[in-house]
């Protein structure tokens, strides 16, 4: 259908808001900014400069400039950049970042509300000027954009239309900074070569506050997010200095900011121990199939114009076939030769077709490049490029989103091709995101074979970073500024640096002194100390990274069934412990015990001992049933042997009012409980255990506490309850009489001077089990559950659960994993301990597990120096007390350190000597008879220098010599198989003389090998010796 059918048609139209709306789609400013910078490399320009000129009449009161010295624009080219959407880039093998016509239109309007270009190219200089503010004074709809264009060497209009000229200068004159020609000539000649483009914001965007959103003032060498505060906020969102350094995987083009140069960084470059891993998958099909109907849609059509003037040829032959003339023949050829270029035509497109779909099943590969980032490890996370331009940065993915510290400071790199993701129009983001997810993913995986594969945590994440000089516990601390730690960093990464002429990038040698070097703004590959490496002539070194190969690990069907019935075996056993057990955590816990419990008072009734007896009561737990009577004191360790905390004394004229209180530890009852526990029989001769304070306990009698405490403390939290009641049997109320009467004048004159120690160790003292018996009508137990310190719990699990939260490291399958300390449980034996990781393979590890304190396979992580601490890590740790540990002195004085200053200041002296350089002033008599004082002033950074010139040139000689012997050896080599040729040959011709001498004597013989020759002339000298 002719396009003059769709002439009545209505057109969509474009206003001038929509220079607002689309600017929208840049929520992160600097790729706003970004976006003009692209444009630039994209015209192959080598320099940038981006640069600010004070203007206080005009909103933000500066214009912020973009001058490159690319291929510049013509007048056709110029106009096409007002076209929105229309881009000569876009190609799917296309290398450049631009692809969708809109960067410079949305980028500039975002920073500010209007610009103007100024572009040079061949003898043409074109201005193009997209203003909102003439739209809005001047109340049009449309956009209208003046473009006018001068001829570059004679200054004069190059146009048809001279009012049109006219009116577009008139407006850039009224509406933009420059106001005559002259002004806007001095812009042209900012472009200092033949071609170059300048771009030019004003009117910026303002916050709130009514300052502009870019901040020039804070640094004069830098461009900076206003408002943005540099704590916990990333370099990159904040300085468009360190964004622009990272900008480009491969940076090609020399950025400069306010005239200073941006130390632009290749990042695989930056980091330790860098690796490579490919990847390949079929997933990333979205960009390729879209490509794949473009190519067949763009084929069909070449298909039907190709056959359309096939069929007109065709027709035209027959109508012609009996006309002879000249114009026929000529008309003919014409039409045969479009159909001819048609098909041709339609057989590339076919080709492609065919290509794209072929591609579409082909899986995409992409290079994964993962490295610690030893300079500042929380700058960690993965930066993923688009056709060499940054999309997304900091991206956590795998054990990164655990947030421990398996993986910390780590960076991965990924360039994704244009075929393969599609970026959004802001460059913020991909359009698919749900490949997006699948590549993070991707490379979660690949992070975690990378950690596994640098050994860091097998070896111990502290100590590692450690070793680089990360002394704080505070992960976003900086590394400790010291020499050594420079130096230490500074050996394991190379400096890489771009020579600013050739702008290829040049790997330096290490060199001590070249560690706190600043190089130069202007570096040329003649500074470079690698001879091999002088000049903008020897080729680019590549980078050398070692490869990677992700290993899944694959269990197999019974390996699964026996991790699933150890599970299940696991948690039997924890099901059974806690239905044989009961905590006693308060008094209503206390109630539910197999006894007759009540809070009332025991009143004293009549003392008669014969009275029947009365019905069985429910027997004791077992923590007071199973304690021996004097048992002999078992064998403790050094923490058991110290003295055990004073109780205060009790003294009453009335032996049944006595409360006979040990030191045995219940469970954590709350208030003061009274147990009435009825014997069955009135008749009970074997005394159960009695235990007292340690006031009124006599010598013989303090091991039994002892022994007590022991007892009882191990089952401080869980109390055995009994299925079956067992008779109990308590002693006479005459012999407790008398036996508490004498303890009670043994040691009254003790009273006064314990006094004031009974009131400091109140606090310590464990909850005390009082055993009471008075006369009443029958024999009753009373057993009271009280806590004679308040509050407090028992000392040792208190600080047993002082453990929680402690960072350790388990060893599991020969690695170490890193961990937290989440549950304590106190054993029979040992402390255990129940630690959850902060990041395991899920399919071959449990994510916590429960281990013994102080084995062998747990060991803590060593907490940070308090001079590195900073105040949120510092805390005060209050000594245990809860086992009555006493204090050792301080052993730290000067003077107990002087064996060890003279061995250091010793060793120091060794290794000078050792390792004195010919030509240092000091010789090695003078130092070893220097002090800790005189070494102190040695010049240590002359004596290292001369060492390392001194170990340069004995490297450099062993480099000659080895050169030589090389040369030397490579000389005797081609002379040696030059002498083996020419043997060969001379072999070779004797070899054909004997056949042709044993053809002569031996009409018939039939040799035609050297094998067959060899094997003939061993077997005549066989039997001519045979014969002999």
């Amino acid at each position: 259908m002719a396009f003059t059918n769709y002439s009545s048609l209505n057109r969509a139209q474009l206003t001038f808001e929509y220079l607002h709306t689309n600017s929208t789609t840049h929520e992160f400013l600097f790729g706003a900014l970004a976006e003009l910078v692209d444009n630039a490399r994209d015209a192959e320009a080598t320099r940038i400069d981006i640069f600010t000129e004070r203007k206080e009449d005009l909103r933000g009161g500066f214009l912020l400039c973009f001058l490159d010295d690319g291929a510049g624009m013509d007048p056709s080219e110029a106009a096409s950049v007002i076209q929105f959407g229309k881009s000569a880039k876009r190609s799917p093998e296309s290398i450049q970042i631009g692809q969708y016509g809109n960067g410079l239109k949305s980028g500039s309007m975002r920073i500010g509300k209007d610009f103007i270009l100024f572009t040079k190219k061949a003898d043409t200089m074109t201005s193009l000027f997209l203003s909102r503010t003439f739209h809005e004074e001047e109340g049009i709809d449309e956009v209208i954009v003046p473009l006018p264009t001068w001829n570059s060497h004679t200054r004069e209009p190059i146009t048809e239309d001279m009012e049109k000229f006219a009116i577009e200068t008139e407006l850039i004159y009224k509406y933009s900074p420059f106001k005559s020609e002259q002004e806007v000539m001095e812009q042209f000649r900012k472009i200092s070569g033949e071609s170059g483009t300048l771009v030019v914001v004003f009117n910026l965007k303002l916050m709130d506050n009514g300052d502009p959103e870019l901040d020039v003032i804070s640094d004069p060498k830098d461009i900076q997010m206003a408002g943005t505060p540099p704590e916990r906020t990333k370099p990159e969102r904040r300085s468009f200095r360190a964004y622009a350094a990272v900008i480009y995987i491969d940076p090609r083009m020399r950025i400069f900011l306010h005239g200073d140069k941006v130390q632009t960084k290749r990042l695989s470059c930056c980091l330790y121990k860098p690796r490579m891993y490919k990847y390949t998958s079929n997933r990333f099909k979205t960009r390729a199939e879209q490509e794949v109907k473009k190519a067949e849609h763009m084929a069909k059509i070449a298909e039907e114009k190709a056959r359309e003037a096939e069929s007109k040829a065709r027709a035209l032959e027959l109508r012609l076939s009996g006309d002879v003339t000249r114009e026929s023949r000529v008309t003919l050829r014409q039409v045969q030769n479009t159909a001819i270029t048609l098909r041709r035509e339609a057989d590339v497109k076919k080709r492609m077709k065919e290509a794209k779909q072929r591609a579409l099943k082909e899986p995409k590969e992409l290079n994964f490049i993962f490295g610690v980032n030893i300079e500042q490890r929380e700058l960690d996370g993965m930066f993923v490029y688009n056709c060499s331009r940054l999309i997304k940065m900091y991206e956590k993915v795998g054990p990164q989103l655990e947030g421990g510290m398996a993986c910390g400071g780590v960076v991965g790199v990924v360039d994704v091709p244009y075929l393969v993701l599609e970026p959004t129009h802001n460059k913020q983001d991909f359009a698919d995101a749900k490949e997006y997810r699948h590549l993070l993913k991707a490379m979660g995986e690949h992070l975690a074979q990378y950690w596994k594969d640098v050994g860091i945590a097998q070896k111990g994440i502290i100590k590692f970073w450690d070793e680089f000089g990360y002394l704080s516990a505070n992960w976003n601390q900086p590394p400790s500024s010291e020499l050594r730690y420079k130096r230490r960093r500074a050996m394991e990464i190379p400096t890489t640096i771009q020579c600013d002429q050739c702008l290829k990038w040049r790997t330096l040698p290490f060199q001590l002194s070249a560690v706190e070097k600043t190089f130069p703004e202007r570096w040329v590959c003649s500074m470079n100390p690698d001879p091999e490496q002088d000049r903008c002539e020897a080729p680019e070194q590549k980078q050398k990274l070692p490869l990677g190969v992700l290993k899944k690990d694959t269990i197999s069907h019974e390996e699964k069934k026996k991790q699933l019935s150890e599970k299940i075996r696991q948690q039997q056993e924890k099901l059974e412990a806690m239905q044989k057990t009961s905590s006693v955590c308060s008094q209503a816990d206390l109630k539910k015990l197999p006894l007759d419990v009540s809070s009332r008072p025991t009143a004293e009734s009549s003392p008669s001992l014969s009275r029947p007896p009365r019905p069985r009561s429910p027997p004791l737990p077992a923590v007071l049933k199973n304690v021996p009577i004097r048992s002999p004191p078992p064998k403790m360790n050094s923490q058991m042997r110290k003295p055990l905390p004073v109780g205060p004394m009790v003294s009453s004229p009335k032996v049944s009012s006595i409360s006979l209180k040990g030191e045995a530890s219940t469970s954590r009852a709350q208030s003061h409980t009274t147990a009435i526990v009825k014997p069955n029989n009135a008749a009970v001769k074997t005394p159960a255990r009695t235990v007292l304070p340690p006031k009124l306990a006599p010598p013989f009698a303090q091991h039994n506490s002892k022994s007590q405490h022991e007892i009882l403390s191990a089952k401080c939290s869980k109390t055995s309850v009994p299925k079956k009641p067992m008779p109990i049997k308590m002693p006479l109320l005459s012999s407790i009489r008398k036996r508490n009467s004498n303890l009670i004048s043994r040691n009254e004159e003790e009273v006064d001077d314990q006094a004031l120690m009974q009131k400091q160790e109140r606090a310590k003292r464990p909850k005390i089990v009082e055993i009471k018996q008075e006369k009443k009508d029958t024999n009753e137990v009373v057993v009271e559950l009280s806590d004679s310190t308040g509050e407090e719990e028992l000392p040792s699990h208190k600080s047993a659960q002082k453990d929680k939260g402690l960072h350790v490291e388990v060893r599991v399958n020969k690695e170490w994993f890193t961990g937290r300390v989440t549950a304590v449980e106190l054993g029979k034996h040992a402390v255990r301990w129940k630690v959850k990781f902060d990041y395991v393979p899920t399919d071959t590890t449990p994510r916590d597990r429960w281990v013994e304190k102080g084995s062998e396979d747990v060991r803590l992580m060593k907490p940070p120096s308090p001079e590195h601490q900073t105040p949120d890590t510092q805390r005060y740790i209050e000594p245990s007390t809860s086992d009555n540990t006493p204090i050792e002195p301080d052993t730290t004085e000067p003077s107990a350190n002087h064996g060890t200053m003279d061995l250091l200041v010793q060793t120091l002296r060794n290794c000078l000597r050792y390792f004195l350089p010919p030509n240092f002033p000091v010789s090695k008599n003078e130092l070893s008879s220097m002090n800790a004082e005189d070494l102190v002033s040695l010049p240590l950074k002359e004596y290292f220098k001369q060492y390392e010139v001194g170990l340069q040139n004995l490297c450099n000689s062993y480099q000659t010599r080895a050169d030589a012997r090389a040369k030397v050896f490579e000389e005797n080599l081609r002379n040696s198989e030059k002498k083996l040729r020419e043997t060969e040959d001379k072999l070779q011709k004797l070899r054909t003389n004997i056949v042709a001498l044993l053809q002569k004597v031996q009409e018939d013989i039939d040799i035609n090998t050297d094998d067959e020759l060899d094997a003939y002339i061993e077997d005549l000298i066989t039997k001519g010796d045979s014969a002999d």
